[in-house]
């Protein structure tokens, strides 16, 4: 994420935070999803780019072994006093400190959004360098039937279809596990992707 855009995050943190900084904003299918991916890796997981720390408190109450990473200072603040007792840090998800091969699942949920697709391919082959042989990665992103560019009530973002997003993560030594998508009136055109990193020396299936 780009410092312009971590600047206007931290102008409407305080904003963002009551809408959407919670648990009580979260879609029951999304819940379902990403406490049961969580609950069966064993070994530390990473909420890359967590925001206002929902989403790590909310699996650290499962049991889970997370910590929550994300660039705005103001939504690392919140989470730490929201969620006293789990582990947040400021920092860049494109430049983890984790070792290579030592991740058990990764949590990218709409935290690559703002990404331009080099930039999002720097950031996926981070993922895949911490995440363990047959570690996960579960993204949730903006769907829609061609990559495009939009306004984003924060600052631009991008929608992904399925298939292009998973030919990312396959060229990142990815393999696809699932795909999800939703639709509604009430909101923009959902997607998400489980994936596993490939065991060194195995080939892409395709």
């Amino acid at each position: 994420m780009s410092f312009e855009i971590t600047g206007a995050y931290g102008e409407r943190a305080a904003e963002y935070t009551e809408k959407l900084g919670s648990m009580t904003s979260v879609h029951p299918a999304d819940l379902q999803l990403i406490t049961g991916w969580a609950e069966r890796l064993d070994g530390p997981v990473i909420d890359a780019g967590c925001g206002t720390g929902h989403w790590t408190g909310h699996l650290a109450t499962r049991g889970v072994e997370v910590r929550g990473v994300d660039l705005v200072p103001s939504f690392i603040d919140h989470a730490r006093r929201a969620y006293p007792g789990v582990r947040f840090e400021l920092g860049d998800i494109g430049v983890l400190p984790e070792p290579a091969g030592t991740v058990a699942g990764v949590l990218a949920w709409y935290s690559l959004i703002h990404h331009e697709p080099d930039t999002l391919r720097n950031a996926l082959a981070e993922f895949a360098r911490v995440l363990r042989p047959g570690g996960e990665l579960l993204l949730g992103f903006f769907e829609g039937p061609v990559l495009e560019q939009f306004e984003h009530a924060i600052t631009a973002a991008y929608r992904w279809p399925v298939d292009l997003l998973s030919d990312e993560l396959h060229a990142a030594n990815f393999d696809i596990i699932e795909t999800h998508t939703r639709a509604g009136l009430e909101h923009r055109p959902h997607g998400a992707i489980l994936a596993r990193v490939r065991a060194e020396g195995k080939s892409d299936p395709r």
